[in-house]
C-alpha cells in the first residue's frame, strides 16, 4: 500500500473503537501485505453481514475503495480466495500465519485464487489438483509460474480428452437437428402437409433427441 493510504487508514483507526469490527478490518487492511488471510476473513464477514451499511456506505465496493483503499477486483479476489480456503481447505486456516514471513507458508491471494479455479475445472482430476495444491500451499511457487503451470495443465488435459471433445461436438450437432426438426414440424402443421400420426412420430423423435443432450 502507498504511504498516503496507510496514513488515511491510521487516521480512520484513530477515530474508531479499537474493539469494534470496523477497527479490526482497518487493522487487517494495514497489515495486508503480510497477512491477506486476516483481511480476507474480515472482508468476508463485512460482506456477508452487510456491516458496511451501518458505517454509512451504500455498497460494499464503495466501502472497500473509500475506507480501506482496495479496488473492487482485489476485494472480490480476497473474498473468493478466503471463502475457498474456509470451504475446501479449512485445515490451512487453522494454522497461525500472522507471524510467518515464509513465502511458502503464506501464498498470495492470487495463488489461492488460481487453486480455486483449478478446483472448479472439470478437466483437472484429483491427483492433478493435489499436486497443484502442494505447489500453492506448501512449496511457495511464484504466482506467475503457477498461472503458467495451470494454463499448461488445463491445455494438456483438454488435449488428452478426445471423448469429451467428441461429446461436445455431438451435442452441438444434435441441437441443430432438433432446431431444424422443430421448424420443419411447425411449417408442416401450418400447411397441413403431413398426417397427425406422422407429426406425432416427428414429435417423438424430437423428444428422444432432446433426452440425448439434456
Amino acid at each position: 500500500m502507498k504511504t498516503n493510504t496507510l496514513e488515511r487508514l491510521d487516521e480512520k483507526m484513530g477515530a474508531i473503537d479499537k474493539d469494534s469490527v470496523r477497527y479490526t478490518v482497518l487493522q487487517a487492511a494495514k497489515d495486508f501485505k503480510s497477512s491477506w488471510v486476516a483481511l480476507g476473513q474480515a472482508l468476508y464477514s463485512v460482506w456477508k453481514d452487510k456491516s458496511y451499511k451501518e458505517w454509512g456506505y451504500i455498497t460494499f465496493d464503495a466501502y472497500t475503495q473509500k475506507e480501506i483503499g482496495i479496488k473492487k477486483t482485489t476485494a472480490m479476489k480476497l473474498l473468493k480466495s478466503y471463502y475457498f480456503l474456509e470451504k475446501e481447505e479449512p485445515a490451512y486456516l487453522q494454522k497461525d500465519h500472522s507471524d510467518d514471513s515464509s513465502p511458502a507458508a503464506v501464498p498470495s491471494y492470487e495463488a489461492v485464487n488460481l487453486l480455486r479455479l483449478a478446483k472448479n475445472k472439470n478437466t483437472i482430476d484429483k491427483d492433478d489438483y493435489q499436486r497443484f495444491k502442494k505447489d500453492v500451499l506448501e512449496t511457495g511457487k511464484d504466482t506467475g509460474q503457477l498461472k503458467k503451470d495451470l494454463t499448461a495443465l488445463i491445455r494438456e488435459r483438454e488435449e488428452l480428452s478426445p471423448e469429451d471433445a467428441r461429446q461436445a461436438r455431438k451435442i452441438v450437432f444434435v441441437k441443430r437437428v432438433i432446431s431444424s426438426l422443430k421448424a420443419l414440424k411447425t411449417g408442416m402443421e401450418a400447411q397441413k402437409f403431413l398426417s397427425v400420426g406422422l407429426l406425432k412420430e416427428i414429435s417423438g423423435l424430437i423428444a428422444k433427441l432432446e433426452s440425448e443432450v439434456s
